[in-house]
């Protein structure tokens, strides 16, 4: 019995590992081809840049590859297993499929506790990182260095020129700001300055050293001179991450502040007690619309820890039940379901806005199916129903 424990665990754990190799170069292909290769074909990013780029992105598509690895390699294992009447003889020998498939049953649920771990940790940390360093990337070797002898027009309203520019230290700057309804149009001349890059916020920061400037036509002051800018005015930067890059940590916290702004009504002499009660429950409902994003998110990211264990007990008796070797047959069946489990954190997370429609609740319903479903073909191959 051990022998064979052994046997198909280390068949498991081969395939598993293959699958989650190819799953993770896919994903990390669409990013890199997307992000990062254009940075290098234009000679903008070194090679040892481009390979830590890929190493933190690496924990960040493993919250994807590890489940859909699982999922892929318990149905090739199992159907070639039964594919080739090793089941039957198993099953001869008095060994019950139940007992049989113990082994990788603990496997998926070691699965779950790694899959927590980078689901609530190590992936927004590691996404997060990425997104700061790609930042940082672009300022320093984009228009938004400000290159010397040229006009830059990258900033909505302002146009700058700098005679020339040493590794971010300025000369002979110019900055024209165009105006708008509320602010007069004017202009800056610093004979000296530098830029500062901001990776957390994704700002930049201009100083312009004894600038004189000119407001509507006429003669202004002198002095030092601050400018800050968004490194790209149409994306919504802020200091913290979104909800979706947050550690499990950021997201309780996150969570506890909403609820600490929105505060408890007070009780009122002059209300009723139908009064009292009508204002209370607006208070719940503004509280759940408030703090509903973060609630689904951090369901979304418990809940996806678990899948490994509900693709196992699904991609065991489905294997058995394919009864066939042929590798594409498997994939193309673990791509199906994978696509079914994730409309359903598609849809609950379409609806985080809407906590009426218990969305938090939605990102656990394909665990619970899976699972179930999964439970209940495993209990009948166990007995030998078709």
């Amino acid at each position: 019995m051990k022998t064979l424990h052994a046997y198909l665990t280390r068949q498991v754990l081969a395939s598993l590992l293959i699958t989650v190799a190819v799953f993770t170069f896919v994903l990390l292909l669409g990013n890199v081809l997307k992000e990062i290769l254009s940075l290098l074909v234009n000679r903008q990013a070194s090679i040892g840049l481009v390979a830590q780029a890929i190493g933190l992105l690496i924990p960040f598509v493993w919250v994807f590859a590890l489940p859909m690895g699982m999922l892929t390699a318990t149905l090739l294992i199992f159907g070639r297993f039964s594919a080739d009447q090793e089941l039957t003889a198993a099953r001869a020998s008095g060994i019950s499929l139940l007992s049989l498939v113990s082994p990788v049953l603990l496997l998926s649920l070691a699965l779950c506790a790694l899959s927590g771990f980078v689901n609530l940790e190590i992936a927004p940390r590691c996404r997060v990182a990425y997104k700061n360093l790609l930042f940082k990337v672009r300022v320093e070797l984009s228009n938004v260095q400000l290159p010397e002898g040229r006009f830059i027009k990258d900033f909505p309203g302002y146009v700058f020129y700098v005679g020339k520019n040493r590794k971010g230290l300025l000369q002979d700057v110019m900055v024209y700001y165009l105006g708008d309804k509320t602010n007069s149009a004017w202009t800056a001349h610093a004979p000296t300055g530098r830029i500062d890059l901001n990776p957390t916020n994704q700002s930049v920061t201009l100083y312009l050293n004894d600038a004189k400037g000119t407001l509507a036509g006429s003669q202004g002051g002198s002095g030092d001179f601050v400018m800050t800018f968004k490194f790209d005015p149409k994306e919504k930067n802020q200091e913290l991450p979104k909800i979706s890059e947050m550690t499990l940590t950021q997201l309780w916290d996150e969570l506890h502040d909403l609820e600490r702004r929105v505060g408890r009504p007070q009780a009122l002499s002059n209300l009723s007690k139908e009064q009292l009660e009508s204002k209370r429950q607006e208070w719940r409902k503004q509280r759940k619309d408030l703090t509903s994003p973060v609630r689904v998110q951090i369901h979304q990211q418990v809940a996806f820890s678990f899948a490994c264990f509900g693709f196992t007990l699904i991609g065991i008796p489905l294997g058995i039940r394919v009864h066939r070797r042929e590798t594409n047959v498997g994939i193309a069946l673990a791509l199906i379901l994978v696509a079914v489990y994730y409309s359903f954190i598609v849809l609950g997370k379409s609806l985080d806005t809407h906590p009426e429609w218990a969305p938090h609740l939605i990102v656990w319903l394909p665990n619970f199916i899976f699972q179930a479903t999964g439970a209940v073909l495993l209990w009948r191959a166990n007995r030998g129903v078709g």
